[in-house]
């Protein structure tokens, strides 16, 4: 039988051809495109991240807390670093809905006909059942955050912290500058949730809070806390205004 000579461009065909083959046959299958969060990772963003505080220190922070309800025996811990003057922390709270309607079709409560599912009303739903346990710490960075802080942990005081929490996450972000009356509207506040007004104003005149506060705010910044709402749930992270779907995420790993 005669030997059959190839062409030097034959050559090269073959050879791609075999290459090509042996490409289709032994490479890697690629990974799903959306997999499922590990518990070590953070949900930032809808992404995955190395989380930078770990559960112990979510626990510890939640321990060290004046404001918590329930306890780090819970199966979820919730902690949120807020601000009471910042608009998205109103978003995220869901008592506003006049805000909520007026930032975005995304945003917009079921309640009122849209999507937007609150996360902290979430959350207290999670502990009011004994669920969950949660903290709430204060990040300084809109108007005068801090005087409503303040007012929360004073109403606190008198176990009326969620109606007063209520009230300021109502309006207190739209309503607050330098040029309004800050203590007109904590006045309203009061009355409208029925504080010991004499009790209430000597605990704010107090300075025993402008420590607290103080402490809150460096312990942000420890955990890496760059703006507000943060959130941490168990071992997740989540800066922003959280979406159903980033709900969804975190909890498909926790429960």
């Amino acid at each position: 039988m005669e030997n059959k000579k190839f062409s030097p461009t034959q050559i090269i065909i073959i050879i791609g051809l075999i290459g090509l083959a042996f490409y289709l046959g032994f490479r890697s299958p690629g990974k799903k495109a959306e997999e499922e969060l590990k518990p070590s990772e953070t949900v930032q963003n809808n992404q995955t991240q190395v989380p930078e505080v770990r559960i112990e220190d979510v626990k510890s922070a939640f321990n060290e807390s004046q404001i918590k309800f329930g306890d780090d025996s819970k199966k979820v811990i919730f902690l949120e670093i807020s601000d009471p003057s910042c608009p998205y922390c109103s978003i995220a709270s869901g008592y506003n809905n006049a805000l909520n309607s007026q930032s975005g079709e995304r945003f917009k409560l079921v309640e009122d006909g849209g999507t937007y599912v609150a996360p902290v009303r979430e959350m207290k739903k999670l502990v009011e059942s004994g669920e969950a346990a949660f903290a709430m710490i204060y990040r300084n960075g809109h108007g005068n955050g801090e005087v409503a802080m303040k007012a929360l942990y004073c109403a606190n005081e008198q176990g009326k912290f969620l109606e007063m929490f209520k009230e300021i996450y109502s309006d207190f972000a739209e309503r607050d500058s330098g040029n309004n009356d800050t203590d007109g509207l904590i006045a309203r506040y009061i009355n409208n949730i029925g504080l010991d007004e004499a009790k209430f104003n000597k605990c704010m005149q107090d300075a025993r809070y402008d420590k607290i506060i103080n402490k809150d705010i460096i312990d942000g910044l420890n955990y890496g806390v760059e703006g507000t709402p943060t959130f941490f749930i168990n071992g997740y992270k989540y800066a922003g205004v959280m979406q159903e779907e980033d709900w969804d995420n975190i909890f498909k790993s926790i429960k």
